[in-house]
């Protein structure tokens, strides 16, 4: 009897023993879900990722597009200072070579009137206040103060219309217009040269500021009329060298 109940109890334990066998892990509906879940939480990683990558990349895009329009715009207030800054230059080179060849020439003539004045009568010391008011006004103009020499030039001539250095005040008035970058109110004072000392040595130069004037205020024809007119009207002269290197730039600039 004893043998056969151990045996069925061994059986039993068999029995039971092959239906708690376990599942494979892969097999495993929970593990299952868990991967699932994984697998899309890394594709949805990968698309914000990707989302962001996205928007950095075009932030960073924006800010260099930016960048470039103001190093643009930084060159070309470069560029517009710099050809302000050689035309100014240019202006101030201009006088000052007009005024040392003046000074020369009246280094020249110093002696002579020096030798002429000695035993001077009341009536050669008035006639000398002409000279006196014209050599001050043109100081304040070497001085680069040109609204005070402008002023100067205006008393000058007021006082002494019927001077021998009238036309010279005339235009000096009107260079310290047009070194001030007046250009408006220069043009009819070097038109004035022309119009009332047709005959000056000054006109050259008067004319080829007419032109020059005209060409800062956008009238180009009327610039090249008058600067055709130096060209023509005074040969090899340096009013008409500069009126020729003129019209060369206002050819290449189109106008």
């Amino acid at each position: 009897m004893k043998p056969r109940v151990t045996a069925f109890a061994l059986l039993a334990l068999a029995v039971l023993g092959g239906g708690c066998q376990l599942v494979p892990p892969e097999e495993d509906p929970t593990h299952l879900k868990q991967v699932e879940l994984d697998n899309r939480l890394t594709r949805v990683e990968r698309v914000v990722d990707n989302q962001g990558l996205m928007n950095l990349m075009s932030q960073i895009d924006s800010l260099q597009k930016e960048n470039r329009a103001l190093r643009n715009d930084v060159e070309t207030l470069r560029n517009s200072v710099e050809q302000g800054g050689e035309r100014q230059r240019q202006l101030y080179l201009d006088l000052d070579q007009r005024l040392q060849a003046l000074e020369k020439r009246g280094a020249v003539a110093a002696p002579a009137a020096a030798a002429a004045a000695g035993g001077a009568t009341a009536a050669a010391v008035a006639a000398g206040d002409d000279r006196a008011s014209y050599q001050a006004a043109f100081d304040l103009l070497k001085q680069g103060r040109y609204e005070q020499g402008t002023q100067a030039f205006r008393q000058f001539l007021a006082s002494y219309p019927q001077s021998s250095l009238a036309d010279n005040g005339q235009y000096w008035l009107a260079e310290s217009l047009y070194v001030a970058q007046k250009y408006k109110e220069a043009l009819p004072e070097f038109e004035a040269v022309l119009s009332k000392y047709p005959q000056s040595r000054k006109t050259p130069d008067a004319l080829l500021k007419v032109g020059y004037c005209n060409y800062e205020l956008k009238r180009y024809d009327a610039a090249r009329k008058a600067l055709t007119s130096v060209v023509q009207g005074y040969g090899d002269t340096t009013a008409a060298r500069l009126a020729s290197q003129r019209l060369q730039t206002m050819a290449g600039e189109g106008h």
